[in-house]
């Protein structure tokens, strides 16, 4: 099975033959690193920029107005703060031409903690990005959605933020994608670039086809029906295993994974909590003006009077940052205790 990075790689690939994906480009993307993840090694349309990131969008923004796809990515998403108006601009263009022009521009960045990263290498931005209007944006939790989705994004007219959790990036998914081998070593053989000289390598690409989840619908991971956990990303993982756990104790969890944080499968969450009465949102971006916090509030707009427990929240901590040291890294982000706990809090509560 794929990991996340090879799956974004064949997504790419397939997009270079098929859809008319012309540059894919940011700091370290092309050759010899292909990317700092290794999810562009291979591609023949991949080129490195310098370090520069207001020029990485402001260069996709201009090859999107004439018309042509390309993936641009920010090596990390930590970085991408200082392009935030290019972004808004981007994101208004369509509306401010009145229709005139599209920009078929996807935007991918890795974002969250999990890797250890520190201060500079651990933020999040889906809350960030969700309030620049105009974009879409998605998160994938498996391989196998990277892929659909990151195709979705390619073909999507105008712009898509791909955010990719760093920490899922080398997590294997349990479904394979179409056209891909059985066997991970051969996958890895064809396509990851051996270590030292790679001057004479090329990828052996698989034959992929096409494959898409649709930008804007989440999906049911697991069925429950004491309360509803809504995450994506990194968390939707812990989330469908503390799920696994409770049913064995008799504890019936429905998980949620947005997929899409804009826009948002509103329908199924509120078919899901009107099923429950109970609702915790999971992720791992700073707790004040969280996502999260708006879809709790459309939740008690919407279903006050079918509510059983209060909704609840768990996210970063507010935090300037995130620590080198293990302990702070922990204490700073959402873990399974506290997620678990949380859940056994809410069902418990007496309405």
């Amino acid at each position: 099975m794929a990991n996340m990075a090879q799956a974004i790689r064949l997504a790419l690939n397939y997009s270079e033959k098929n859809l008319q994906l012309k540059d894919v480009f940011g700091q370290d993307v092309g050759a010899p690193l292909g990317g700092v993840f290794t999810a562009t090694q291979g591609l023949k349309t991949s080129w490195n920029t310098p370090l520069d990131e207001r020029g990485i969008i402001s260069m996709a923004m201009g090859i999107a107005m004439a018309g042509d796809r390309c993936v641009a990515e920010i090596q990390f998403c930590d970085y991408i703060f200082n392009t935030i108006d290019l972004l808004k601009i981007a994101g208004n263009t369509l509306w401010c031409t009145n229709g005139q022009y599209n920009l078929p521009m996807t935007v991918m960045t890795p974002v969250g903690a999990g890797i250890r990263g520190s201060v500079y290498h651990s933020h999040s931005f889906d809350s960030w990005a969700s309030r620049i209007q105009g974009w879409k944006v998605v998160m994938p939790s498996t391989p196998l959605d990277a892929y659909g989705l990151l195709l979705s994004a390619i073909k999507d007219p105008n712009p898509v933020l791909f955010l990719k959790p760093k920490a899922l990036m080398r997590v294997r998914g349990d479904e394979l994608i179409p056209g891909e081998p059985s066997d991970e070593k051969e996958l890895k053989m064809r396509i990851d670039a051996p270590i030292g000289d790679r001057s004479k390598w090329k990828a052996d690409w698989p034959q992929t086809t096409e494959y898409l989840v649709e930008i804007g619908k989440g999906k049911i991971t697991r069925q429950g029906e004491q309360i509803t956990v809504v995450s994506w990303g990194r968390h939707l993982l812990l989330a469908n295993e503390i799920a696994d756990e409770l049913k064995a104790d008799g504890v019936s969890v429905e998980v949620i994974d947005l997929r899409s944080i804009y826009p948002y499968d509103w329908d199924m969450i509120k078919t899901s909590v009107a099923k429950t009465g109970r609702v915790l949102i999971v992720n791992e971006d700073t707790e004040v003006t969280n996502f999260g916090e708006h879809l709790i509030y459309r939740v008690v707009q919407e279903l006050f009077y079918q509510l059983l427990a209060r909704p609840r929240l768990i996210a970063g901590k507010n935090v300037p940052g995130i620590g080198l040291h293990p302990n702070l890294e922990d204490a700073t982000v959402p873990q399974k205790a506290e997620i678990k706990s949380a859940i056994l809090e809410i069902i418990e509560e007496v309405p």
